[in-house]
């Protein structure tokens, strides 16, 4: 049994909590949006969820660091929980159903913080992943139904299905050509975004994705998924884990040539 046990628990109450919370006002005609400094937007929902899962780990973890995307880091110490209440919040707030809570819990270790425990919860998909170190991957509706995750094997690329959010920052990043020889090179292609490729690499529906730019809080629980569910899951730079700021996930027998085609400046 993983040590990470009591943790993977907690981390699915408190996804009940934001779900109910964010399930609550989705589709609001009265929802309340705002654009950050980054020009990114946020909503009521978007708060509300974060102040509900720091509230809750407060009580339950009072000595845990906790960093999420709307009130940044509070605390110090060798555990750090990482929360990003709404990723998609674009979806979120046109109304599209693909968009995810996402809560992990990352460890300090030798070679620094890393994620042991991860909850990927979409409730307006009626879907929800999660993994521990050393427990392996799962969906389903809770800790006593639920199925096990595993990648595909899927070994050449013309046979993968690849899946990325957009066009625009392969652009900026002068990784357009590289991006484009990718989508060319597998059988399929297709723009699901946010959370939602790293979960179907992690079930096996997709063999591939990759986006050029990312924060922690929406890397940390995708990581220990993807890898749980035997897959690899680096940055652009092939570093494994969710620090290098950017995301490359495969089944991993697909990876190196994920990376060096990604990898390829204009």
């Amino acid at each position: 049994m993983s040590d990470y046990h009591d943790d993977l628990r907690l981390a699915h109450v408190l996804a009940d909590a934001a779900d109910a919370a964010t399930m609550d006002r989705f589709q609001a005609l009265d929802l309340q949006v705002e654009t950050k400094p980054d020009m990114t937007p946020v909503s009521e929902a978007d708060k509300a969820a974060e102040e509900l899962i720091r509230g809750q780990l407060q009580r339950a973890r009072p000595r845990d660091a906790v960093l999420g995307e709307e009130y940044g880091i509070k605390g110090t110490g060798p555990r750090r929980w990482v929360i990003d209440p709404i990723d998609g919040t674009k979806n979120y707030v046109r109304g599209v159903p693909v968009w995810a809570t996402l809560i992990s819990l990352m460890v300090e270790g030798e070679d620094g913080y890393q994620p042991v425990v991860g909850v990927v919860s979409a409730p307006a998909l009626g879907r929800r992943w999660w993994a521990a170190r050393g427990a392996g991957a799962f969906t389903g509706r809770s800790l006593t139904s639920a199925s096990r995750l595993g990648v595909s094997r899927v070994g050449r690329l013309q046979d993968a299905s690849f899946a990325y959010s957009s066009l625009s920052g392969w652009e900026e990043q002068g990784r357009l050509g590289g991006f484009l020889d990718l989508t060319r090179a597998c059988w399929r292609t297709r723009g699901y975004g946010d959370f939602w490729p790293y979960m179907m690499v992690a079930e096996g529906s997709l063999d591939i994705c990759a986006e050029p730019e990312l924060s922690l809080w929406d890397m940390a629980a995708l990581a220990v998924v993807v890898q749980e569910a035997g897959g690899t899951f680096t940055g652009l730079d092939g570093v494994p884990g969710p620090h290098s700021g950017n995301a490359a996930a495969s089944n991993g027998l697909l990876h190196s040539e994920l990376l060096d085609h990604l990898n390829r400046r204009d």
